[in-house]
């Protein structure tokens, strides 16, 4: 395995949750994490005393004491050292979620890097991008903002309860009734905002599915003259993706108005009763303002729990998608007990080869191929003939395990090709197929795709052995010609050609398909 790969998933599959499945990253900066919380609940802690100065201001000015000096330079100083902590605190605790949004993004691009044709017949481009972009960004956004207000929100309420209780215990008491009622409430909703919010990424995922298909076949659509109802297409699925949306938001304005709604009811019942005790002499004007303070520290994570549960909902419902990816197992591997040959002299032998592609209906399909048995030797060019359909681009996919090959059907040098490291297969043969792939970027880089360390003297061999040079010395950049997405300033031919790549004494097999060549390049 590629030593730059990501170490293997290991914090178990279907057995948890997958906000469970998330605390193994976020542990892994456990410093920076509660060093963030630790400022953040400090800054709050600094925050719960404030009020004390305040009540001390007021009681002070009720009395007609002049001394409001001290009370008013400990208000500053506590506000002071308040923002320090929170401001670098919520920095450490963001970064953590940058940091697990990293880590997700490179394990959900390797593992898409190991995946056969049966996983992508299953999972569109579209969805793909929108899971690696769309869904590790809500992900983040919940560990960094989410977590932060969950641990912060709690302990600010139970600090303030304990100050508020010091306070009056009467009216904290009075309050507590209406607590269980909020709780029950927002969970409620939150479960509502969960299913709702995967069917707002899954029509994201449809929308940008969507759309990469339609620029990936513009030039489909333009020839057949079918822009108006692809755009019609879009529109609906647009719409579709709008209402869905609007309905979350609905949700999410349904809570946070809920949440405010409990807490402008309980601030109703503190000033009525608290206010009347103010009057009858039962505690100071300053208690009952200092009261008025906790009270509202108290009720933020009441207040902003529409914003934490939203958050919460919106990462689960997006870790679900990101590991449902990450939980399909690649159907191309390396046998446990493969072993790389010292030396290849290439020598390929089919015996008894037949495969059924998987979307044909498994074992009881139409096999692409029956019984195939050739023995091609070191060196040695050949031409397999047939129509469309015929087998000819399973085969070559079957030799360089881009599909599995039944056991004991496929040889390379003697032995069992399943038996060998698919790196080794991959690196000694190469395929050049009749629609190929090239990278928007310069012609040089393409052409030197499998080895890029290659010079610009190789460069040039690799390019007048595929008949390539005279093109190439056309373009006025010629080797920095940048060839544009999918090489579309490339004809067919072209095209394929700087796919082709400079190989040593190297066999080859030309396959017509299509009325095209295809040609396969075993390296040796």
């Amino acid at each position: 395995m590629d030593s730059r790969a990501p170490t293997p998933w290991t914090d178990g599959k279907s057995g948890s949750s997958p906000l469970w499945r998330l605390v193994p990253l976020v542990h892994r900066h456990k410093g920076r994490f509660w060093g963030g919380m630790s400022l953040i609940n400090t800054g709050r802690l600094l925050e719960a005393f404030m009020p004390l100065f305040l009540k001390t201001g007021i009681d002070r000015i009720a009395a007609g004491d002049p001394r409001l000096l001290m009370p008013a330079l400990a208000i500053l100083g506590l506000m002071v050292l308040r923002y320090a902590a929170f401001n670098l605190g919520r920095r450490h605790v963001r970064e953590v979620g940058v940091a697990v949004a990293y880590e997700l993004r490179q394990r959900l691009y390797w593992h898409l890097e190991l995946q056969g044709p049966r996983f992508f017949s299953r999972y569109t481009t579209g969805d793909l991008m929108a899971r690696a972009i769309n869904d590790i960004t809500l992900i983040r956004q919940m560990i960094g903002m989410g977590t932060r207000l969950l641990f912060v929100l709690g302990f600010s309420g139970l600090i303030a309860f304990v100050f508020m209780f010091y306070q009056s215990p009467s009216l904290t008491l009075l309050l507590l009734p209406a607590l269980p009622v909020f709780a029950v409430l927002g969970w409620i909703i939150a479960r509502r905002i969960f299913t709702q919010s995967t069917q707002v990424q899954e029509g994201f995922s449809t929308l940008s599915a969507q759309v990469q298909e339609n620029l990936n076949g513009i030039r489909t659509i333009q020839t057949h003259a079918q822009e108006a109802r692809e755009t019609a297409r879009f529109e609906a699925t647009s719409d579709a993706y709008a209402r869905d949306y609007y309905k979350l938001m609905f949700l999410n304005s349904g809570l946070t108005s809920a949440m405010l709604i409990a807490t402008g009811f309980t601030t109703l019942i503190v000033v009525g009763y608290g206010g009347m005790q103010v009057v009858e002499g039962v505690i100071t004007l300053g208690t009952f303002t200092a009261f008025i303070f906790y009270l509202a520290m108290m009720l933020a994570p009441i207040r902003e729990g529409g914003i934490m549960v939203t958050l919460f909902q919106r990462g689960g419902s997006a870790a679900a998608r990101i590991f449902e990816i990450l939980d399909h197992e690649p159907e191309i591997r390396d046998a446990p007990e493969a072993a790389p040959l010292d030396e290849i002299g290439g020598a390929i032998t089919l015996h008894h080869l037949s495969y059924v592609h998987p979307a044909s209906g498994g074992d009881g399909g139409w096999p692409a191929l029956n019984d195939v048995t050739l023995d091609i030797r070191k060196g040695e060019m050949i031409a397999l003939l047939g129509r469309v359909g015929s087998g000819k681009s399973t085969l070559l996919r079957l030799i360089v395990r881009l599909l599995d090959p039944p056991p004991g059907t496929v040889y390379l040098d003697g032995r069992d090709i399943r038996m060998l490291p698919v790196t080794q297969v991959r690196n000694q043969i190469a395929m050049v197929p009749q629609d190929p792939f090239l990278f928007a970027t310069h012609i040089a880089q393409n052409i030197s795709y499998d080895n890029p360390e290659r010079t610009t003297e190789e460069v040039w061999r690799a390019a007048e052995s595929a008949d390539l040079e005279a093109t190439i010395r056309s373009f006025p950049e010629r080797l920095e010609t940048l060839v544009g997405e999918r090489g579309v300033t490339l004809s067919g031919g072209q095209k394929q050609r700087a796919r082709m790549r400079a190989v040593p004494r190297a066999s080859s097999m030309p396959i017509p398909s299509s009325g095209c060549c295809r040609r396969a390049t075993t390296r040796f």
